[in-house]
């Protein structure tokens, strides 16, 4: 430890830096040669910029900056701060330097408990550094002080008034503005003054800052002042608008959670609420169990119905879901017992309702006859030719009421449109399954005769070709399996 420093740590410990007798300016210290009248004891800062008719505190942590404080505070002399250009560096050469700096009173000097050195500087005026000087503990050089220009115009006004402005609506787009800032800006009828003080405390970078710094031109100074505020300005301006439109959605999720809750309270009152949920969750469940699905549906639809149970009411799915779990419900799962067919009173049916068409007769009989034989087998599908009104649908009656089952018939004419046979996907709003799953809904029963009329007037779009979906519905090796796209299951 050199002699200097033994002595400042011991003046420091005796008495505050502050209340040190000062010294000539040109009295040399222990230690250090004597500092000329036109040098200035330097600190390099690293990411701080400070400006003239400011004030900021600084933390020193390198024992160059903390000697050299001590020494300016000893000989109550100003130092001059100056910005280094690579911030990562611990000991910068004086080439690692900015040559324009801001000269500044240190007010005062403080030392915290955990061994911290602090001072607050008050900026005073713009330098250039003209020479550095050697044989000090710390940077020395010597300085040409830049004054500032008072000199206004109209041009300067405009802009000061301008630069004015941005600031003040900047000011109020912040949150948690001190009102002491905002009478700051208002009061500064200096121009290079409020340029400095916007400077100051813009959110901009140190270069920005020292591209500020060295700008000595007024005019130059305030036009770029302006460009960096307006960019900022825009975005606070959309922030803003942002944070507005953010407010509203959510005030309008507030008022819509506070109407539903309310909903909520009068369904309750009135027995509709959960309870009302709960009691219609448990007979879709027992439902479920009734309906004789084959186990694999069975356990789909419980999964589905458990997803319901999770859903709320309120939800724009729990309608779909509801619906789709209805479907499953009534259609006719369960295996029934097939009416016997009697041939004779088949003839007689047949023969009572349709006068003539002997042939056509005769085939109906001679299917039935094969079905009463082979009940399992799988048996071809009827199709009757003929030009409208000689009896075709008629017969389908007389079919259904000849084997004692129900008849159902589905008109094709016009259907153009592949998902009228297989039905909509359920990602659609408003899907349904296709003609064939309605009509044996409702027909409520496996068992039935339908009859898909007027086959020949199919057509055909852009949605698909229903004639070639219908060939899953009339292949024999194949209806057994069909899947609806509604309901997905076989």
């Amino acid at each position: 430890m050199t002699p200097y420093e033994q002595n400042v740590r011991i003046a420091d410990a005796a008495t505050p830096p502050a209340q040190t007798a000062p010294a000539s300016g040109t009295v040399p210290v222990e230690g250090v040669p004597a500092i000329p009248e036109d040098a200035l004891i330097l600190i390099t800062t690293r990411n701080l910029v400070l400006f003239p008719g400011t004030v900021l505190p600084i933390t020193l942590g390198r024992q160059r900056s903390i000697v050299a404080a001590q020494t300016a505070i000893r000989l109550s002399r100003p130092v001059g701060l100056v910005l280094q250009r690579d911030p990562t560096m611990d000991d910068p050469m004086p080439v690692d330097l900015h040559r324009v700096g801001t000269e500044a009173n240190l007010l005062r000097y403080v030392t915290s408990p955990d061994g911290g050195h602090h001072v607050i500087c008050q900026g005073e005026q713009r330098f250039r550094v003209v020479e550095f000087l050697e044989g000090y503990p710390f940077f020395v050089a010597r300085i040409v002080r830049v004054p500032e220009s008072e000199a206004t115009n109209k041009d300067i006004d405009a802009r000061l008034m301008n630069l004015r402005n941005q600031a003040t609506e900047i000011l109020q787009l912040l949150p948690q503005t001190p009102a002491e800032l905002v009478n700051a800006v208002q009061s500064v009828t200096s121009a290079p003054g409020l340029a400095d003080l916007i400077a100051s405390f813009t959110d901009i970078t140190p270069a920005e800052k020292q591209e500020l710094l060295e700008t000595f031109d007024i005019e130059r100074r305030l036009d770029r002042v302006s460009e960096l505020l307006a960019y900022r300005l825009e975005v606070l301006r959309l922030s803003r608008k942002i944070s507005d439109r953010t407010k509203e959605t959510m005030d309008e999720r507030q008022r819509e959670f506070l109407l539903r809750e309310q909903l909520k309270t009068i369904q309750n009152e009135l027995g509709e609420g959960e309870d009302a949920k709960s009691q219609e969750i448990a007979e879709l469940r027992q439902k479920i169990e009734k309906a004789g699905m084959p186990e694999e549906i069975e356990t789909h639809a419980k999964k589905e119905l458990a997803r319901l149970e999770r859903m709320p009411e309120a939800a724009g799915e729990y309608s779909m879901a509801r619906t789709y779990l209805e479907w499953l419900i009534e259609l006719p799962w369960a295996a029934e017992d097939e009416p016997p067919i009697d041939i004779a009173e088949a003839r007689r049916i047949l023969d009572e309702d349709h006068y003539g068409l002997r042939k056509v007769k005769r085939r109906i009989l001679e299917f039935l006859a094969i079905h009463k034989l082979n009940p399992n087998g799988r048996s071809p599908i009827l199709c009757f030719i003929g030009p409208p009104g000689v009896g075709k649908t008629s017969l389908g009656q007389s079919i259904a009421r000849a084997t004692g089952r129900k008849f159902v018939r589905v008109s094709l004419g016009g259907t153009h449109d592949e998902a009228e046979i297989r039905g909509h996907r359920r990602t659609y709003i408003g899907a349904l399954p296709g003609n064939i799953l309605q009509g044996i809904r409702r027909a409520g029963s496996r068992q039935c005769v339908m009859m898909l009329d007027e086959i020949d007037k199919l057509g055909r779009g852009i949605q698909g070709d229903p004639a070639s979906a219908l060939l899953e519905v009339l292949d024999p090796e194949q209806n057994s399996t069909f899947r609806d796209n509604y309901l997905g299951v076989p």
